[in-house]
Parts: C-alpha cells; structure tokens; sequence
C-alpha cells in the first residue's frame, strides 16, 4: 500500500486519546507517559528464504522519557525504516560476524530515520530528526548513539536519509570510488542494479565518464535502468539462458569493474568475463542469504591469471568519508545529474512483506518502510 496520506494530528491530552494510547504512571513527583507500541518481533532463527511468518506484529508499550540513571539516551519516534538484505544474515544463529544476531522474541532492528521526543544527550534536543540503527517499532530507546546522525538538511525528502543519503548510499559511494578505483573509459557492470546500491553506482559510473551495464529481474526493471537511471545497456538475468554468452554481448572486450551485488552464478559468471587487472567489488550476496547452504565459487582461478583483484568491504569501516559523501551527492541531486527511486511501503504492519519482498526481487529502487509521517 503506498500511500502519501498527512500524518495525524500529535498526542493530544484529551480523555479519548488518552484512554486510546496513552498511559500515565507516577514515579516520585513526574509523571511517565506510556503509548502503545506496535513492534516487529523474530519468532524463531530463520532457515531458507525469509518468510513473513518468521516475524510477528506485537503491541508493546514503550516510555516517552529517556531512562532515568542513563546519560546520552534518547528516546525516538520512528518515521521511515530501511529494508536492507543484510538484516537476513542477523536471523541466524551466527556470532562470528561484524554484526550480532537478532535475538528470538525480540524486536528487530535497521537503520531509520526517526524524531527525538525526549533526550539525555547533550548531542540530540527534543524535535531533533536523526538517523541510525532504530528498532522496528513506533518508538525506540536508544541507548548507544555513537553512530546515531542529526538530520540537518531538509531539502531532500526525509526517507532519503536511510537511502541516497545513508547507508546504501554511502555504500555505493565507497564501493564504487574506494574499492573499484575506476578510471574513466572503464567497461562497468553492475548487478541487481535496480536496488538500493546498484542504482547509485551506475550513475556515479556514468559520471566518471564509464560505460555501464546493469542487469535486473524484469522487464519493467530494464526499462528503468535504460530510461530513468542512464545506464547504456541493461539485461533481465531471468531471460537469459546462459549468463557467460550474455555478458560477452554486452561487454566484447571485457569487464573492468564488476560492482556484485548478488554473488552466486552471476558472480561466478563475471570472474570469466573479466579483463586483465580488473576489480570486482564484493557488495552482497543476496541469491545466497536465501538459502541455508550457500554455493560456493569455481572460477577463482581467473583472478591469477588475469590479475584480478576482488575485494569485499562494509560501509561502517569508511565512515572517516562521509563528510565528503553527503555534500558531494547532495549537489548532484539538487543539481539534477543523479536521481534515486524509492519503493515504500507504508504501515509497519507491512513492514515483514516488504523485507521479504527484496528476496524475490518484488522491490523497484529502495525499499523504505513508512511507520510514519510525523
């Protein structure tokens, strides 16, 4: 359901709200307001391809006031979440990651943007727009604010901060000039270049002066890289019978860059169709976190033989660059020379479909969940 509805009127004192969603407790001499709070929780680990049914919609109930004893809290009402394939790998039960698991019962967690009701942090005011890892619920404590980010530019619509502006953003940004080195004339493919990430890169690809190719999972998807996103040529990987014929079409002489997106077979593929000394940026793996028993790679021999360097990386470790990332894509946007499609999905009821949705290739752009408007 997309819909762009204006937000409701905020929480007022009146009998009927109150008996509706507030509660008020007394501690000492203050009073602490309660609201219900509907939440995102993980049933169980999660074997296979993600499934709605691994999560369930709870009602909770959460404090609008920081926690008393805790300094540099800070209390959110969450407005936009983020679907990101990596959340899969937090649904299992594996330790030995950069991430922790999310844990059975719980609420789960993504980046988002959110609204600060109340504060113990110097940092963050009440009224405050920030962004960061926030809970999948209407409002969160958070505790741990070290990468928690004040919004302060207001030009671009709010969500883009969980998208073109945050973290999949960022992603591309450092993926493309940081690990794939491009230089201009360079033979660029993207896969799942219709997502969050991929459709950044492309654009910043064609920017450098690159030739680009984008492949995707529909014909609506090919259209859009073509004639929305600028690539010069895009493929429905679902159409192709053989992957390796398809790509030495597009690309006769070779691929410098090959910015992955989804490992498997198109990764496997791609390393055939290399060219000498060029870089694979190793982004996702997203044919592989819906299954329990990920395939493995049979032609890393290429990257002997024509030199290749292939190199996997996470956003988090680059963050000294994003002061240069956000002014830098901020102009191209307003400038109009990059555009950025959002897929939302309003209601954090819908919040599940809409992550499992990124698995069967059911999302166009980035998918953002709507909790709410204000």
């Amino acid at each position: 359901m997309r819909s762009f509805s204006s937000p409701p009127a905020s929480l007022a004192s009146s009998s009927s709200q109150l008996a509706h969603s507030v509660v008020y407790f007394l501690m000492g001499e203050a009073a602490v307001e309660m609201v219900r709070n509907k939440q995102v929780v993980l049933k169980e680990y999660v074997v296979g391809a993600p499934k709605e049914t691994d999560m369930e919609i709870r009602q909770g109930k959460a404090s609008l006031r920081a926690p008393t004893g805790v300094e540099g809290a800070i209390v959110v009402k969450n407005l936009y979440l983020s679907c990101d394939p990596y959340m899969r790998g937090r649904m299992r039960d594996y330790s030995d990651s950069y991430i922790p698991p999310f844990q059975p019962g719980s609420v789960i967690e993504g980046f988002g943007v959110a609204k600060v009701v109340d504060s113990t942090n110097p940092n963050f005011c009440v009224g405050d727009y920030i962004t960061g890892l926030t809970g999948w619920e209407e409002y969160s404590t958070i505790v741990r604010t070290e990468q928690v980010r004040k919004i302060e530019v207001f030009d671009v619509p709010l969500s883009y901060h969980v998208g073109l502006l945050g973290m999949t953003g960022f992603t591309a940004y450092v993926g493309f000039y940081e690990i794939c080195a491009p230089k201009k004339g360079d033979y660029v493919f993207v896969s799942a270049a219709s997502g969050a990430v991929g459709q950044l890169v492309g654009q910043l690809a064609k920017l450098h002066g690159c030739y680009v190719v984008g492949s995707a999972g529909s014909a609506q998807k090919v259209d859009l890289l073509k004639n929305k996103l600028g690539f010069d040529e895009a493929f429905n990987y679902k159409e192709e019978p053989d992957l390796t014929e398809a790509l030495r079409s597009y690309f006769p002489k070779g691929i410098d860059i090959y910015f992955d997106n989804v490992g498997g077979a198109m990764l496997d593929t791609a390393l055939l169709n290399m060219r000498v000394h060029g870089r694979v940026a190793v982004c996702g793996m997203v044919s592989q976190h819906a299954v329990s028993d990920p395939k493995g790679i049979s032609n890393l021999y290429t990257l002997v033989m024509k030199r290749i360097r292939m190199e996997g990386f996470i956003q988090s470790d680059y963050l000294h660059l994003f002061p240069k990332f956000l002014p830098t894509i901020i102009d191209l946007y307003k400038q109009g020379r990059i555009v950025y499609i959002e897929d939302m999905n309003e209601g954090l009821e819908n919040g599940p479909a809409a992550f499992v949705g990124l698995f069967t290739g059911n999302n166009m752009g980035k998918q953002v969940v709507c909790v709410s408007r204000e």
